[in-house]
């Protein structure tokens, strides 16, 4: 199975969401923003995180016009799936990709430190966890707060398509949203960072389960 992470400047977990992705088994192409195409039979995209654009003008909406959207969009369009990380899920949202913006964490304040989550909706992100199964992984944002209309919100917690929520909110997001999916359930934005909880090394491996449990369903498909 193949994955592709996309590297914007200022982004900073692009080479570690690819030794992630390839400790599951995937082979990974690093494709650059300037690129207006992806490389072929790629089955997995991949946005990572840090601060692309330097956060200029709103976190991941010059990334979101960056010329290689366009291929992620149509990736994305013929059931093709994504996985978005901190600015990663950003630039999910500026692109419409998923519902919703990020805004100011409400205190203000950067946070970086582990938090705990919860699993829930069902997915191939979700799946290797197993539903309200409670994990820990790093967040790093400062505009990690998720909203959305109330209408909005509903219509997520009715189709099962909040994947992931904070049990001690940190930033203020409705309805303590950590991560969300796409209609069909193929494109996954979240603001923790798994691929930092990867590896035993760093003292955490709860994100290392999602990775796995991805490339051995994609490989099963």
């Amino acid at each position: 199975m193949k994955a592709a992470v996309i590297v914007f400047p200022g982004s900073n977990c692009d080479r570690d969401l690819a030794v992630a992705f390839e400790k599951a088994g995937l082979q990974v192409q690093m494709v650059w923003h300037k690129d207006t195409e992806l490389p072929a039979g790629i089955d997995l995209v991949g946005i990572p995180g840090g601060f692309s654009f330097g956060d200029y003008l709103r976190c991941g909406a010059i990334a979101a016009n960056a010329p290689i959207v366009n291929a992620v969009k149509a990736h994305a369009d013929r059931g093709g799936y994504a996985l978005g990380i901190c600015n990663g899920f950003q630039v999910l949202t500026e692109t419409g990709l998923l519902p919703g913006a990020l805004l100011r964490n409400a205190g203000l304040k950067y946070i970086c430190r582990t938090v705990g989550l919860r699993a829930e909706g069902a997915s191939i992100f979700t799946e290797g966890y197993g539903r309200g199964t409670e994990i820990a992984l790093p967040i790093a944002h400062h505009d990690g707060n998720y909203f959305a209309d109330e209408a909005t919100l509903d219509m997520l917690e009715a189709d099962d398509r909040v994947a992931f929520r904070y049990t001690d909110n940190p930033n203020g997001s409705a309805r303590d949203i950590a991560g969300v999916l796409s209609a069909n359930r193929r494109v996954l934005g979240m603001m923790p960072h798994p691929e930092r909880a990867s590896d035993a090394a760093h003292g955490n491996e709860d994100g290392a389960r999602l990775f796995a449990h991805l490339a051995g369903a994609l490989t099963a498909a």
